[in-house]
């Protein structure tokens, strides 16, 4: 293929830098660091005030009205949660939560790991306002746990970055089903019953096997997702219940579409060329119909994934972080950080995640109900579990749908920032160590 100055120059070494694993974790910590040190800084007022700017979307006597900070948590956040949606899609279909066998232990880590913080962090309060952040240690920031793991590159197994994954997927499908249920203010009924109109028409497009993403992003924007804004539920879900309605069916098998290719290829080259720059009418249809044949050869649910994941991973969650991690350090810092909830949810991600990940992987390992990831021992799990206690963009994210104080919300995020920095160091270097 020709090369041009700028693909030698520009596309190549973006696109080389954005398909790395690590990538994405670095621009995240990248926007968290950015946003911690602008909110303790001379321009810690106008950061703040920024959030508060109020949007207004509407026509007529409708308008929705949110600060700048709900659009990020509630709209834009719905695209992560609509990712994370296919992703547990594709993962509980054909990949590592399909097999009951194989799934099982990191399915029972990520529920040993969930149980276990929010019971730690109980224990540090019990009762009053401060009782509604249980749910604040419960998740594993994916991106952040995956980014670190592979800086070590083979020093560790690949079958320890599957269990961590499919650790993070179950520990996301139990954070989102947690916000439905206990993350939900005052339900609207009507317009309950309004979302619950438009899943069925989604899940009837895809009985009927449409499969053009247009249709679906109407009806889960325009309808599931703004019925859910307004009936109080929190919109996150309706993004994950859109989620599971996108098809996950081809239309054309791989033999098919090998015979297929192979005769648009000969018809290709036996097309008359015009030995110009610009292809002919006959080239230009056959290349039209090789593209179609290949859009038939992917899933919507995959080609939807695959495009968004960028957006998500270099927009979504980078702007979240910078939205919610700027933490204006206060003169009593200490005294914050002796917190009940500051020591609640810092213990709860990284003694209860380490708790509850190995106590379920040592029970089903010693009962024989589940075996080691192949080339894994004890030491590599220990250091997946402390990973796992990297709970920043869910932790951050559900500490703003637990908390209306500002000092129950400033003592959240500190522990949700120490227990990650101390997690993602401490399960770096003891995977180092392992391998």
């Amino acid at each position: 293929m020709k090369k041009t100055p700028v693909d030698t120059w520009l596309t190549d070494p973006l696109n080389s830098f954005l398909g790395r694993q690590t990538t994405s974790g670095m621009v995240l910590f990248v926007a968290a660091l950015l946003a911690l040190i602008v909110a303790n800084s001379p321009f810690a007022d106008a950061y703040h005030h920024l959030w508060d700017n109020e949007i207004s979307v509407g026509f007529n006597d409708f308008v929705i009205t949110k600060t700048l900070h709900h659009w990020i948590n509630d709209g834009l956040m719905a695209v992560f949660f609509f990712v994370i949606g296919l992703e547990l899609k594709r993962e509980i279909m054909a990949g590592e939560l399909s097999n009951p066998r194989d799934a099982l232990l990191p399915i029972a880590a990520g529920v040993g790991g969930m149980v276990v913080p929010a019971l730690i962090y109980l224990a540090f309060n019990s009762s009053g306002d401060a009782s509604d952040g249980w749910g604040i240690p419960m998740a594993t920031d994916i991106a952040f746990a995956l980014g670190i793991i592979s800086l070590l590159g083979n020093r560790v197994p690949l079958s320890l970055k599957v269990f961590l994954t499919a650790l993070a997927i179950a520990d996301d499908l139990g954070a989102v089903l947690v916000i439905a249920v206990f993350y939900t203010s005052h339900i609207d009924l009507i317009n309950l019953a309004a979302g619950a109109g438009f899943m069925i028409l989604l899940v009837t497009s895809n009985l009927l096997g449409v499969r053009n993403i247009l249709w679906y992003g109407l009806l889960g924007i325009g309808g599931l997702w703004l019925a859910f804004l307004l009936s109080g539920v929190h919109a996150t879900i309706a993004a994950v219940l859109a989620a599971f309605t996108i098809p996950a069916n081809v239309k054309i098998s791989d033999k098919g579409f090998v015979s297929r290719i192979k005769t648009l290829g000969d018809r290709f080259e036996t097309a008359k060329s015009n030995d110009l720059t610009l292809v002919t009418d006959e080239q230009l249809h056959v290349l039209e119909d090789i593209r179609a044949v290949a859009r038939e050869a992917l899933t919507p649910l995959q080609r939807l994934e695959h495009g968004m994941h960028p957006f998500v991973a270099f927009v979504v969650m980078p702007v979240f972080a910078l939205a919610n991690a700027g933490i204006s350090f206060p003169a009593d810092f200490m005294n914050q950080l002796a917190s009940p909830v500051t020591l609640g949810v810092a213990s709860g991600l990284l003694g209860g995640k380490v708790l509850g990940i190995m106590g379920m992987c040592f029970l089903l390992i010693h009962l024989r109900w589940a075996s080691f990831p192949e080339q894994t021992g004890w030491r590599h799990l220990f250091g997946a579990a402390m990973l796992a206690s990297v709970g920043f963009t869910m932790s951050l994210f559900i500490t703003g749908l637990a908390f209306n104080d500002d000092v129950l919300i400033l003592q959240a995020k500190l522990g949700i920032l120490l227990a990650s920095l101390i997690g993602g160091i401490s399960g770096y270097y003891l995977l180092r160590r392992a391998g």
